[in-house]
């Protein structure tokens, strides 16, 4: 954050606020249904590309580096290719994850785009895949990693179940081998398979759910602080993991970024977190947030 020193705290954190990252969901469908994954009841829609290309433009004053998710497949999109060239043009950093599914079909777009930065593939996304299919998916996807890193792409191949089902992680991990030869160093919490690309562990945790549990409002996090999320019909929430849209601030379509963060609301989510308070009964309900407490 810059701030202005005769400026209000709404006023700072809105007109004056630069963002780590923004995520920007091109659409809310998903060809999996995996268990660690909340889904979203919200209308089923794709983003177009034109209506992308507006919302990224008013996103780009406040951060370089991009999103393309929050709920859904971002490979999915038929529109894929005219959004990637348009983060281009904005000067964008693109992050992609994924769940691997359709590397072999869209691979080639991700590799051969400027804009691509990162790309994250959710191997934990083995649950949902048909029975069978693990090794076609695993070298699918390490073949992808592998491109990816040769490409001067980071590629991040997730595990984030250690608290869950994990029961595959040792199979997985030995058909990486090919692709992967050890010994693998370690790298801040992370295994180096490569120049470029990382198998990363990770725990599966409790997304914020209105029907949970209240945690109590004691806890931390960076919603507002260095991101923000836009679900695909511009509705602006406070990170990434508002997965309904139920800490609505304002749509990017009608307002800048700039007047939706200067608001009340905006600012005393902001305030509460800076005193490790949780304002909003959807945050005091994230079992994400409980790793920042």
């Amino acid at each position: 954050m810059k701030y202005r020193r005769d400026a209000s705290p709404a006023e700072n954190l809105g007109v004056y606020a630069v963002l780590k990252k923004a995520y920007l969901e091109i659409t809310n469908i998903c060809n999996l249904s995996c268990s660690f994954c909340p889904g979203t009841k919200r209308e089923k829609r794709f983003m177009s590309s034109e209506d992308f290309r507006f919302l990224a433009g008013r996103l780009r004053p406040h951060t370089d580096y991009l999103y393309l998710h929050l709920m859904g497949e971002p490979l999915l999109h038929p529109e894929l290719e005219a959004i990637l060239s348009s983060a281009g043009e904005l000067g964008f950093k693109l992050i992609i994850t994924t769940n691997g599914t359709l590397l072999p079909k869209r691979g080639e777009l991700l590799l051969s785009s400027p804009a691509v930065h990162k790309l994250n593939i959710s191997l934990q996304s083995f649950e949902a895949n048909p029975a069978g299919e693990l090794e076609e998916y695993i070298f699918a996807c390490a073949a992808f990693a592998k491109a990816a890193g040769e490409a001067g792409k980071l590629c991040v191949l997730r595990l984030w179940n250690q608290n869950g089902l994990k029961s595959l992680n040792p199979q997985i991990e030995s058909l990486l081998l090919p692709y992967f030869p050890k010994p693998w160093a370690e790298s801040r919490g992370s295994l180096r398979l490569a120049e470029r690309v990382y198998l990363e562990p990770g725990e599966r945790f409790d997304w914020p759910d209105m029907e949970a549990q209240d945690r109590g409002e004691s806890c931390f996090c960076y919603g507002l602080r260095d991101q923000v999320g836009v679900l695909c019909d511009g509705t602006v929430v406070p990170c990434c993991l508002d997965h309904e849209g139920d800490i609505p601030l304002g749509n990017l379509f009608r307002q800048e970024l700039s007047e939706i963060m200067s608001t009340q609301k905006a600012g005393d989510i902001y305030a509460g977190f800076s005193q490790r308070r949780a304002v909003e009964p959807l945050c005091r309900r994230c079992g994400y947030a409980r790793r920042f407490a």
